[in-house]
């Protein structure tokens, strides 16, 4: 027999597509705006030098490692399910409490009286 699966913990749902999309976007503008700097300093330190070859691999190999970095997104991070119930230690049982006491009825009825007076003008 199946064994029923347990609810999924809210805490343990992975991030909202919106909020993971603006984060790979974040990350891949940033390592576009380090390349532009890469491209500027290449063209503007002088004398050239190790560094200019240093500028000039950053500038041809940070698209690709931008990409890769943007489109891991969220599925590197595994959720961990989180118990939603709190952890309370169990309250003592209370010694010897008194039994409560019997509950008041109320009884409704809901057929029309036979004595009532009755309206049957037109």
């Amino acid at each position: 027999m199946k064994t029923p699966k347990r609810a999924q913990s809210a805490t343990s749902l992975p991030q909202a597509p919106r909020d993971d999309a603006g984060s790979r976007f974040t990350k891949y503008m940033v390592m576009m705006g380090v390349r532009i700097a890469c491209f500027v300093l290449m063209a503007v330190v002088q004398p050239y030098g190790w560094y200019t070859f240093v500028f000039a691999a950053g500038a041809i190999f940070l698209p690709y490692l931008a990409v890769i970095v943007a489109n891991v997104g969220a599925d590197a991070r595994s959720a961990t399910a989180e118990a939603p119930e709190r952890m309370l230690a169990a309250p003592a049982p209370a010694a010897a409490s008194p039994a409560p006491a019997a509950p008041t009825v109320i009884r409704i009825a809901e057929t029309p009286r036979l004595d009532a007076p009755r309206d049957d003008r037109p």
